[in-house]
């Protein structure tokens, strides 16, 4: 089956109807922004994964209760948020979002042949140093920037997912862009931005998938 041949709303029928093996469908649709948003929240690779798992396994457990009045990646990202939320507070950190979510150098390669090379490096550097500035954002602003500008999400789901007024998305995503470095903010490339790979990928459906006992 081809990822894009149903839409969310109509895999999870499917689901619900007993073909438990497409909920494989919604994982792979889903794995790369609920680890962006994982990280958004500070925690390490491994975290985040252990995360999506938990998150994933929530959504598979309570996918009758969806009601498809937003889209399942928002509904997602509710839950994962919540986890994230949860996992701070037993962790006795103090969370800052809400309750209702509650010299000169030498080139290494100069030559045209090494072009794409130097390309790729220079870009993995730059996705670092991006993270790394983002987590000197305080959380409130630093999970609106992952939203909209890694993310993609637009203002209104944004607000649903963080629970806060559409003004305030606005406010947040503009004083967030104001904390990092302009030349960070005009060169960055969100899909560089804690990546997400294939193996990973790969890797969270078996995770998730023997979990729901398929």
């Amino acid at each position: 089956m081809k990822l894009d041949q149903y839409s969310d709303g109509e895999i999870i029928q499917k689901i619900l109807e007993g073909e438990i093996a497409l909920f494989e469908i919604l994982i792979r649709r889903n794995n790369a922004h609920l680890y962006k948003t994982g990280r958004a929240y500070s925690y390490s690779h491994e975290d985040t994964q252990d995360l999506m798992q938990d998150t994933f396994i929530n959504a598979y457990i309570n996918l009758a209760g969806y009601e498809n009045r937003a889209s399942f990646k928002t509904w997602i990202t509710k839950i994962m948020l919540n986890n994230c939320f949860r996992k701070k507070q037993k962790s006795g950190y103090k969370n800052e979002i809400p309750d209702e979510i509650k010299t000169e150098c030498t080139p290494m390669f100069a030559d045209e042949q090494s072009a794409d090379m130097t390309k790729t490096i220079l870009t993995k550097e730059l996705g670092l140093v991006i993270e790394n500035a983002l987590q000197q954002l305080p959380l409130d602003y630093r999970l609106v920037f992952s939203l909209r500008e890694i993310n993609g999400m637009n203002v209104s789901e944004t607000s649903d997912i963080l629970g806060i007024s559409e003004s305030n998305v606005k406010v947040r995503l503009n004083r967030a862009k104001g904390m990092l470095k302009k030349e960070i903010e005009k060169s960055y490339t969100p899909s560089e931005i804690f990546e997400f790979n294939l193996v990973y990928c790969d890797a969270m459906v078996k995770r998730v998938m023997v979990e729901i006992k398929i």
